[in-house]
């Protein structure tokens, strides 16, 4: 124990992890001042970020660009119906339960897309980036900035009853475009609309990403495996996939020839269609105006039975659901039609 009887009874709560030797009290000191940018806060960030904050990561940022919706509790563990009726984005509606989960940890709320304009301000000070996003763009986005910027990263994806977790040490280990050049064709990969997803797989995909992220904050990265861990809860298989030859081939256009298109901005689309929701998403270009929700919010008729707060603006346009927010995002649900969201939008926002 330390000569100092306040970090000593800060630690102390952390007691039974410490007791696991590969981490110990240095370990715990380390995670007492880590930094972490957690990109999506949906069911896989929701393990993440709760898992996180109990093990006394020092500062965690929260980052989501969406809504709670009813569907959502299945699996998205910081939530609850009392949230939905609050009406409150999922970084606030999170940020709230990890303050009251561990107090000691400073947790910020960014209710935003993650995109190629702001990404970079958003790792800003961070340690390590954590992916629990549900959409190729913005893991290679991710991707590119840490090969970029020597960040480490912890990708996750899951879908049914499988999961897939790296961890990434730019300069060290494979990145995600040594694996995947590119993300697959639309309709080519299942989703969660066409296979669905179970919450304990769900579970045991963000556990082992945090465990990967614990070992890199703890400064234990002797002990990361190198590997992509791919699993099938229902069957039970878990394999161990050694992906150290897709680095050494020395192909890859992102750590080896240092090109970063997602971070540039190169392919990032402006209507992204979400996962499992039959919304799109609509954001509005960079140099829009800010929007005022109470405008928006005096414009509509009584058939659109606004409600609003101070993060978002949510109405009825004809078969549609919208929900607009303070930094000019819209998502409709009703329709995986790009175009149609667009018009909706234009239409009741003028955007």
């Amino acid at each position: 124990m330390s000569a100092d009887p306040a970090l000593d009874a800060a630690l102390a709560r952390y007691s039974r992890q410490m007791l696991f030797a590969p981490l110990g009290e240095q370990g715990q000191r380390h995670l007492r001042h880590a930094r972490v940018l957690l990109v999506g806060c949906g069911a896989l960030g929701t393990v993440l970020a709760s898992t996180l904050v109990r093990a006394g990561v020092g500062f965690l940022r929260v980052v989501d660009r969406d809504f709670i919706e009813l569907d959502n509790l299945q699996r998205q563990v910081l939530f609850d119906e009392h949230d939905i009726a609050a009406n409150l984005p999922k970084a606030e509606a999170a940020a709230r339960k990890l303050r009251r989960a561990n107090s000691a940890v400073e947790v910020e709320a960014v209710v935003a897309d993650a995109g190629p304009h702001n990404v970079a301000a958003l790792a800003e000070g961070v340690d390590l980036l954590l992916d629990g996003t549900d959409n190729f763009e913005t893991r290679f986005l991710l991707n590119d900035l840490a090969v970029r910027d020597g960040l480490p990263w912890v990708y996750g994806a899951c879908i049914a009853a499988e999961g897939l977790v790296m961890a990434v040490l730019p300069g060290r280990t494979p990145c995600l475009r040594c694996i995947w050049d590119a993300p697959p064709p639309a309709g080519e990969t299942p989703t969660c609309d066409t296979a669905g997803v179970l919450a304990a797989a769900v579970n045991i995909t963000a556990s082992l990403q945090a465990l990967e992220a614990i070992k890199i904050l703890s400064g234990r990265t002797d002990a990361l495996h190198g590997r992509m861990i791919s699993f099938d809860a229902w069957l039970g298989r878990f394999r161990a996939l050694d992906m150290q030859p897709a680095r050494e081939t020395g192909d890859c256009r992102c750590c080896v020839h240092r090109e970063f298109p997602y971070l540039a901005g190169d392919r990032a689309s402006r209507a992204v269609l979400l996962c499992g929701r039959n919304a799109v998403q609509v954001t509005p270009p960079a140099d829009a105006a800010p929007i005022e929700l109470k405008r928006v919010a005096a414009r509509l008729g009584r058939d659109a039975r606004a409600v609003q707060n101070e993060f978002l603006l949510r109405f009825a346009a004809d078969s549609f659901q919208v929900t607009l927010f303070a930094d000019g995002r819209a998502i409709v649900k009703g329709t995986a039609d790009a175009g149609v969201a667009r018009s909706v939008v234009a239409k009741y926002v003028g955007a």
